[in-house]
């Protein structure tokens, strides 16, 4: 219960009076805002601004608006950005099952627009209207502006800020403009031949030979010397040659976009000359963030971003999207007032049993409220336009688990998941979970329905530490390289749910995960308390970058080992843009507010000793890879004989020799080896004929000593051809050592070795 303070300051902002005048700032140089007559009646459907031929042959856009429990809409027109952007208010008169909607003739595209919405305000029941606030159209397909030049001043927030009584302040309303420091919203023209002109380029990979590279539109192209200077940084950037050349050289089949959606930056980094570089901060689910166009972000940034899916589709290369719908950037009470929040604060969020207050399962202040039906119409809408018209392949959701929440708890026959299976759009395109959220019950590997993929952070962990010799037995590691059968073998799920990663763009790179055991993030400027402390890393001898030539070296094999690793195993790879080179953050293992050389791709690296080496060790691991099916199973591995002469079709051995015993995986062990049969793959081709391939035997050793091993011989092996050896600098192009089977090899320190089976 309040206390008759805090009641005396709740009731002054439930009646909407102002503590404070107007800043001088939210109206010098502005021309009042004109009043028009209310818009012709237009459509509740489609949402959003739609461009189109209305009645009698006349031109202008239908703009609908949900907005449950509002009292009034205003739809608010602009004639440019900045404060001196004159306003033209037309009031939307028509209400159709809680949507505003409206036409306005001659209203076309490029035209820049927003929303001011009545209502009560009583946070105390989490009803937040302020019709002072300009807001942005949760369907806009453009945004003109953007958050790092407006920044986030006091007239944006829907509460006073500096209110005396700070426990309070978000209690009291603010009835400054925010108009002269947002974003607008953008009229778009749509394309009339929708995804046509895409879907016959579409590369449609299947999952079990897909190759995820996770990439910052931004970050990749900033520095990259054969893209022009004003295209870099830029979606243009990403679809030039230059780009392109590199991304299939190396092999991948797709990329996996940072955050594209718009996105703002959050105030406590704008102040401390920083943005959210990351772009995990969405307010804008249609639109391509502005700041990555070239073209202009008056509605070019929408066909910008589609020319670059077609180049890269062109290419084979598939695009998948990193999307954020567990929260957006308004933050919690204390946020900013942008666009839900002030539309239906209650019907956007959820809140707690005091509704004041926001229920926060992802650690960003807020959660979106998906079992409203509303809510999950806004994320299903969004992510059909990004398939249907922009033309993207799959998604990755952040936070899946916040997702899945039915009213409380993670429920896999929550509305979002079941609305996904059923949607013939969607349930066709790639699907990724990150399959946990910060709630209680959150962590959720391996709990996700058939269709999806998750990311398999238990690959993560095992991998790096047996590469650092912390794994106390082999058997999880066992799991992880296989498939993670323990995991995903259940409801028809395939071992490419498994979405397998050593590095990822939240944590320290492949060269920093071999170069340092802490993390150092005080570029941040949050103290360096930001950011992970369980990194699972091991700087080889000493913390960061050094002279120390044995260093060095230690260093690069072990970049080799992590990355031969992961792309030998089955299961879906991802690799992070600059690991194929050694690309380094310093030690940063948070680098989401870093827009600089930090998190930027540096293309020097190829000429450097650390990059050459590597660069050419991945296309050649994912040649190998593409070429051989059995390194890329479409089903799990049975264990069990499949042919008469006793063969598995996947065996482990132990460095003696003999086939590892239930005791042997629960024994410490620095060496692995597992034989994979290419003839009993199962599955048919195209045409139905049965899919063969080479048979392979790889051994993975992590011990500080080289170990004598015996190649297992006859009836698993003749005699076997090295392939890969992780322990030279150099790749051989030209055929291996050849060893006879059953003969006795020398595998050197911190080495795998990949051999190919010759009978």
């Amino acid at each position: 219960m309040s206390s008759a303070a805090e009641q005396e300051t709740v009731d002054e902002g439930v009646r909407g009076a102002s503590p404070r005048a107007p800043s001088a700032a939210g109206t010098q140089g502005r021309r009042p805002a004109v009043r028009a007559a209310p818009a012709w009646p237009g459509t509740p459907t489609p949402l959003g601004a739609r461009y189109r031929v209305g009645p009698d042959g006349v031109a202008g856009t239908n703009f609908a608006l949900w907005a449950g429990g509002a009292e009034a809409v205003e739809l608010c027109l602009f004639d440019g950005l900045g404060p001196s952007a004159a306003e033209t208010r037309v009031p939307l008169t028509e209400l159709t099952h809680e949507i505003w909607h409206g036409f306005v003739p001659g209203a076309g595209p490029g035209t820049r627009y927003g929303y001011r919405v009545h209502g009560r305000w009583d946070p105390w029941t989490g009803a937040r209207w302020n019709p002072a606030k300009l807001l942005l159209d949760p369907y806009a397909r453009a945004v003109d502006g953007d958050y790092a030049d407006l920044g986030l001043p006091p007239e944006v927030y829907g509460h006073v800020r500096d209110w005396p009584q700070q426990h309070v302040a978000d209690t009291v309303r603010d009835d400054r403009d925010s108009a002269p420091f947002v974003p607008k919203g953008v009229v778009v023209h749509d394309d009339a031949d929708g995804d046509e002109w895409m879907d016959d380029r579409r590369p449609k990979t299947p999952w079990a030979d897909s190759v995820i590279y996770e990439v910052h539109v931004r970050g990749f192209t900033r520095l990259h010397p054969g893209i022009p200077e004003e295209l870099r940084g830029t979606y243009a950037g990403l679809a030039h040659p230059a780009a392109i050349e590199h991304l299939v050289g190396l092999g991948v089949t797709a990329v996996e976009l940072l955050p594209v959606h718009q996105f703002a930056h959050e105030d406590h980094l704008l102040r401390r000359g920083l943005v959210n570089y990351w772009g995990y901060n969405s307010i804008g689910y249609f639109a391509p963030h502005g700041a990555y166009a070239a073209s202009g972000t008056a509605g070019q940034q929408v066909g910008e971003f589609k020319r670059m899916v077609r180049a890269l589709h062109a290419a084979g290369i598939e695009v998948i999207l990193d999307v954020v719908y567990n929260h957006t950037a308004e933050a919690g009470e204390l946020g900013p007032m942008l666009s839900l929040r002030g539309i239906d604060n209650r019907g956007y969020y959820r809140l707690q049993a005091d509704a004041r207050r926001y229920a926060d399962y992802t650690g960003c202040g807020n959660t979106l409220h998906v079992v409203q039906p509303h809510v999950l119409r806004l994320i299903t809408d969004s992510l059909r336009y990004w398939v249907t018209e922009m033309g993207v392949d799959g998604f990755r959701f952040d936070l899946a688990a916040a997702l899945a929440r039915s009213m409380h708890d993670v429920d896999m026959l929550s509305p979002f998941l079941a609305v996904i299976a059923q949607d013939p759009v969607l349930r066709r395109v790639k699907l990724i979970a990150e399959p946990w959220d910060v709630g209680n019950g959150g962590y959720q590997v391996g709990a996700f329905p058939p269709l999806w993929t998750e990311w398999n952070d238990r690959y993560r962990d095992a991998v790096r530490d047996f590469w650092r010799g912390t794994l106390p037995d082999v058997r999880d590691l066992g799991y992880r390289l296989s498939g993670s059968s323990d995991l995903y073998a259940w409801g028809g799920r395939r071992p490419y749910a498994s979405i397998n990663f050593v590095t990822a763009h939240d944590g320290f790179t492949l060269r920093d995960l071999v170069s340092y055991e802490h993390k150092h993030n005080e570029a941040n400027g949050e103290g360096n308390r930001d950011g992970t402390n369980d990194n699972r890393s091991w700087n080889c001898g000493a913390e960061g970058e050094t002279d120390d030539p044995e260093i060095n070296a230690l260093r690069r094999r072990q970049m080799r080992n992590l990355l031969t690793t992961l792309l030998l195993s089955t299961g879906v790879p991802m690799l992070v843009a600059g690991d194929e080179m050694g690309r380094t953050q310093g030690g940063s293992n948070n680098a989401y507010c870093q827009d600089n050389e930090v998190s930027w791709v540096d293309w020097s690296l190829p000429e450097q000793e650390t990059g050459r080496g590597l660069l050419e060790l991945t296309r050649r691991l994912l040649a190998l890879r593409h070429t051989h099916p059995v390194l890329r199973r479409r089903a799990f591995f049975s264990g069990r004989p499949q042919a008469p002469d006793g063969l598995r079709d996947l065996a482990w051995f132990t460095p003696q020799g003999t086939e590892m015993s239930e005791g042997d995986w629960y024994a410490p062990s620095a060496t692995l080896a597992l034989y994979l049969s290419g003839r009993d793959i199962p599955g048919r081709d195209a045409r139905g004929a049965q899919v063969t391939d080479d048979s392979f035997l790889t051994i993975l050793h992590a011990a500080a000593e080289p170990v004598d091993f015996h190649l297992p011989g006859p009836p698993w092996a003749q005699a076997y051809e090295l392939v890969v050896d992780t322990s030279r600098e150099e790749q051989a192009q030209a055929p291996g050592t050849v060893h006879e089977g059953g003969a006795v090899v020398r595998v050197p320190a911190r080495c795998v070795l990949l051999l190919r089976v010759r009978t």
